[in-house]
């Protein structure tokens, strides 16, 4: 009889350990979006760097994740003339824009995805 409540209790143990696997497949994990589905990359539409004669290297702080890399990455994005890319490792986000930007829109635009920019270098 002991055995067989063993048996049962490990196998709640494994649907319970599968099921929370899966939830956190198909909406993210991590420390930002655990409870919410993974951010969609907002892609640009041009992709050629001569088009984009100036880059700015913002070092961001509070991202912790892929997650976290890829909602500073989209915000940046969806400035019009704007091309970003950001080194999770680095905490560095290098944006390419068409105009000269400004540094206050950049620190606004990630202070709005929930990041604060430490350092920007032109």
């Amino acid at each position: 009889m002991s055995t067989a409540i063993i048996v049962i209790i490990l196998l709640v143990i494994c649907v319970f350990s599968i099921r929370s696997y899966a939830r956190k497949l198909s909406h993210g994990g991590g420390c930002c979006g655990e409870h919410e589905a993974a951010e969609k990359k907002v892609r640009v539409s041009d992709h050629n760097k001569d088009h984009y004669p100036y880059t700015t290297v913002l070092t961001v702080d509070g991202m912790t994740c892929g997650n976290c890399a890829r909602r500073v990455e989209n915000a940046l994005n969806r400035l019009e003339g704007t091309w970003a890319e950001v080194e999770l490792g680095d905490r560095k986000a290098v944006v390419r824009t068409k105009q000269p930007a400004r540094d206050e829109e950049l620190r606004r635009t990630v202070a709005e995805a929930g990041y604060t920019v430490i350092s920007v270098q032109q």
